[in-house]
């Protein structure tokens, strides 16, 4: 069963939106706090703009109907002319002599609504009748709907880190980590990296080749990213003193003998004979934990997700890009894991996010290890940058490390890198798995903040330096960088606030080592 969120006491609602099926989805926060939820129970009944307006209802009694609501944030006057909607957020709540009256689920809708939500499809962009004693006011359904509006963009603010750009704090993270917690959670040594970089004819670097480490038993397989580097972890790894790196591609092949004796991180130059071809293609899959506790982050990537994908081309240009989508639960709720394989069909995929609602959970950790192996199955291009955005607060169950770790493993192999987003209330445990898997992907840590006063809230990360900027911004900003293989940063105008001694994501004077030629 599906669980629904704690209903508080009072609410407003806040953020409305309609749902591909023609389902009002709602935002709600307690009376005097900043959380939002993204479905309410029982919420009160009012009259709305069309669906991704911003506005604030006045929390109605049983007993009689305010004659104002105040609305706010309405971007456009042209807005006051289009038809007004009534509708209830999760209770499907009308008033009627100071009795509720429930509104029925139509039927080609039954069974899809929220839990605790009731919303008929025929009243869609119509008023429904307001009865007051013995009078009631009925108006016909309007002849041709305008097009749903999402909400917003911009509402989420977020920092993020690279622990490969600070090796030494981030060996003192794990360590202060490990000591408290134990447990058979993997030790990424980040102070042993080894950086194979392969680089062209004219120094140019080469992206998507293959790099074979040989050690005892089978060589270990790696992919290089856009910015010609793949990197392992001696100890991790398993890479003995002595060993020889491989690497083939489309600009040719070369062997190197390498002795690893004596050194800490280290960076290998590795040059081919022929010439790197450009980036132009990208497979990104959407990995979200849809559980209960997701519902604002899921609401606002829902609503985020256009401004992404355009600050991502218009920072990358004419990208090939695909797009696919894998959500995930917990072993005995309605389901564990869905997924849609990667498409260029931008519209399809957006719709199908639009359908995802949080539910779910209860313990928690979640099945994070089903949701990597699925992303794993997915059907990724080789010539192409390849990413996971991971949105979840939960870690995977403590007897589902070693799989978890097994699935980061084969997108490791074939140059996947993952980019998780820890959510409002990211456990430690969750926070610390989340950054061993970009570690070993090459990937990027995100995670939200407040300052933007929305949300629940979202825990401190463990961190000594970062710059805060708007959700949607960070991640464009960091898939547009994996994508051209380079660090960008913000533009000063972005910046909400800056924590620590921050330089182009190292952070001075702690733990930055650079890598040893």
């Amino acid at each position: 069963m599906t669980s629904a969120l704690p209903e508080p006491k009072r609410r407003h609602c806040t953020i409305v939106t309609l749902t591909r099926r023609g389902r009002l989805r709602c935002s709600c926060r307690s009376a005097g706090a900043p959380a939002l939820h993204s479905f309410c129970t029982k919420a009160p009944f009012g009259i709305l703009y069309p669906a991704g307006r911003y506005c604030e209802l006045l929390p109605f009694k049983d007993e009689a109907m305010p004659t104002t609501t105040i609305f706010r944030r309405i971007s456009f006057l042209s807005y006051l002319t289009l038809p007004l909607m009534l509708a209830a957020c999760g209770g499907g709540e009308a008033v009627s002599g100071g009795n509720a009256v429930e509104e029925p689920v139509a039927a080609d809708d039954a069974g899809a609504a929220e839990e605790g939500t009731s919303f008929s499809r025929k009243s869609e962009w119509s008023i429904a009748g307001i009865v007051r004693g013995k009078s009631e006011t009925k108006v016909e359904p309007a002849p041709a709907p305008p097009p749903p509006r999402r909400q917003a963009a911009g509402l989420l603010t977020a920092g993020d880190h690279d622990d490969l750009l600070n090796p030494e704090l981030y060996a003192a993270y794990a360590g202060r980590f490990l000591q408290k917690h134990g447990g058979d959670l993997p030790f990424v040594d980040t102070r042993t990296r080894v950086a194979i970089k392969i680089v062209d004819a004219d120094g140019r670097a080469v992206p998507f080749a293959k790099v074979d480490v040989q050690r005892r038993g089978p060589p270990l397989h790696l992919v290089a990213a856009a910015d010609g580097v793949a990197s392992f972890y001696p100890r991790f790894d398993s890479v003995p003193a002595k060993t020889t790196v491989e690497v083939q591609s489309e600009a040719g092949s070369a062997s190197r003998a390498v002795d690893l004796a004596g050194h800490g991180a280290r960076r290998i130059a590795i040059a081919l004979p022929g010439t790197a071809q450009p980036v132009a293609a990208m497979d990104l899959a959407l990995v979200v934990d849809t559980t209960g506790s997701m519902g604002d982050e899921m609401a606002y990537l829902q609503a985020e997700l256009d401004s992404i994908l355009a600050r991502l081309k218009r920072e990358s240009g004419n990208l090939d890009l695909r797009i696919g989508l894998i959500a995930y639960r917990d072993e005995g709720d309605d389901y564990v894991v869905r997924a849609a394989p990667l498409s260029s069909d931008v519209a399809a995929l957006r719709a199908t996010l639009a359908d995802q609602e949080a539910g779910g959970g209860g313990d928690t950790p979640e099945a994070v290890d089903q949701a990597i192996a699925a992303a794993g199955r997915l059907q990724w291009r080789t010539a192409a940058a390849k990413a996971i955005l991971l949105v979840a607060d939960a870690p995977p169950h403590a007897d589902r490390l070693a799989p978890t770790l097994a699935a980061t493993q084969k997108l490791r192999a074939r140059g996947v890198q993952i980019v998780p987003v820890a959510a409002s209330g990211v456990e430690e445990s969750a926070q610390y798995v989340m950054r061993t898997m970009a570690a070993l992907t090459q990937g990027r840590y995100i995670f939200l903040t407040d300052d933007s006063g929305v949300g629940d809230a979202h825990a401190e990360p463990d961190l000594a330096c970062y710059v805060v900027s708007r959700l949607d911004q960070v991640i464009a900003r960091v898939l547009a960088g994996i994508v051209e293989g380079r660090r960008i940063e913000p533009a000063r105008e972005e910046i909400v606030r800056t924590v620590g001694h921050y330089d182009r994501g190292r952070c001075n004077g702690a733990g930055a080592t650079p890598l040893q030629s």
